[in-house]
């Protein structure tokens, strides 16, 4: 899984997730050439492997021992991870959206991993126990419509939108948009501490988090809910609610589109598109696997992405949180994650990272162009995650 080594990294994990579903155990070699999957040999396997154009070497007994002595060693950054099971992934997205709308779909689909969508009904009717994995879709959990009011709400499609979900509202029995994507959050909150793995990009990292932060508070000016918000509703806010932010301040104009002082896209100044990079932080592999699972990668310098919600102000993250990914220069974090309870989150901002400026109606990203995205492979790390066997995290 190093650059030189593999021509499509992205449905190398594909394979690994194939090979899980055949009851059969892969190691994850941390570190190891870019992270590499030590299969078991087996004609069918490597056939898969030319199928889908994935890049793999034969070892023998002996040149695998050679390489789990090395990695064992206490001199080397490296350590061996057995993955047991393939994940049941679930996506949360309306049923109706295109794979190609969402970068997970999209890099599922790409990487031939299954998954099945989600959405509030069946959040609701507590369906989450049966997934070991969640990504919520670009999404915003605080009833505001993506804040899309300013720009685009003479648009069909946002008029249309607006009045799809709060029939939605309505059907599941909410008097309100917002009220009903809270007591979504407040689902997935729980999901996460009884032992789920929960995903999240974009928007739905920072609105997930005002949302829970917002419960029984209004936050919504009349354009979104017909009333008007609570008065002094900023102070009403409890962090200690929240996932991974905390002491933001919510943004009041409705024609501004933002959520919160979380993200950092309005405060970023004039960065270039070929100076926008991120580094990957540096984790032990036999002290801290989990973070260094999650980084993996054939290079510690990730190209930057936009989206509604670019990337986190590093003040309004909560001590416990570890930042995985960073852009020091701008004061930035780009890749975080955290433990809640008995599961994990990880949150990833930006929208798609092989469409640097993703605006509404640009054409899909054709994956098949970009088969060794760092970007996306950190997305892929996450849906491999929860297949490992796990181990105490010592520090």
């Amino acid at each position: 899984m190093d650059a030189e080594g593999q021509k499509n990294h992205l449905k190398a994990y594909g394979i690994t997730y194939w090979v899980l579903t055949k009851q059969q155990k892969v190691q994850w070699l941390l570190n190891y050439r870019g992270g590499s999957f030590l299969l078991p040999d087996g004609e069918n396997i490597r056939r898969e492997c030319q199928i889908r154009g994935v890049s793999f070497e034969i070892l023998s007994d002996g040149q695998t021992q050679e390489i789990l002595d090395g990695i064992s060693s206490p001199s080397q950054n490296q350590e061996s991870v057995i993955l047991e099971k393939a994940p049941k992934i679930a996506v949360y997205t309306p049923k109706d959206n295109p794979p190609w709308d969402d970068a997970v779909t999209m890099v599922l689909s790409y990487a031939e991993i299954p998954y099945e969508k989600v959405y509030d009904e069946e959040v609701l009717e507590d369906q989450l126990v049966l997934y070991d994995w969640l990504h919520l879709h670009h999404e915003d959990f605080t009833g505001q419509y993506g804040r899309f009011y300013g720009a685009y709400r003479t648009a069909p499609w946002y008029i249309e939108g607006k009045q799809n979900a709060e029939a939605m509202a309505q059907k599941l029995g909410f008097n309100k948009v917002s009220e009903q994507k809270s007591a979504v959050a407040q689902k997935i909150k729980n999901y996460v501490i009884g032992g789920g793995f929960m995903f999240a990009m974009c928007s739905a990292t920072d609105s997930f988090d005002i949302a829970l932060a917002a419960e029984g508070v209004d936050i919504c000016e009349p354009m979104f809910d017909g009333d008007p918000s609570d008065a002094n509703y900023q102070s009403k806010l409890n962090y200690d609610n929240t996932f991974a932010f905390t002491n933001f301040i919510l943004e009041r104009n409705p024609l501004v589109y933002e959520f919160s002082s979380i993200d950092t896209t309005r405060k970023r100044g004039e960065i270039s598109k070929e100076s926008d990079y991120f580094s990957l932080m540096d984790f032990s592999a036999k002290w801290d696997p989990v973070p260094t699972m999650l980084c993996q990668n054939h290079t510690a310098l990730v190209k930057g992405f936009m989206g509604q919600t670019t990337a986190f102000t590093r003040e309004e993250i909560k001590p416990t949180v570890l930042v995985l990914g960073e852009n020091k220069i701008n004061g930035e974090a780009r890749y975080i994650h955290g433990v809640k309870g008995k599961g994990f989150f990880t949150f990833y901002g930006g929208h798609d990272p092989e469409d640097y400026q993703h605006r509404v109606g640009d054409p899909k990203t054709e994956l098949e162009l970009h088969p060794s995205s760092p970007g996306y492979r950190l997305i892929l790390n996450n849906v491999l995650f929860p297949a490992a066997k796990k181990k105490n995290q010592k520090t």
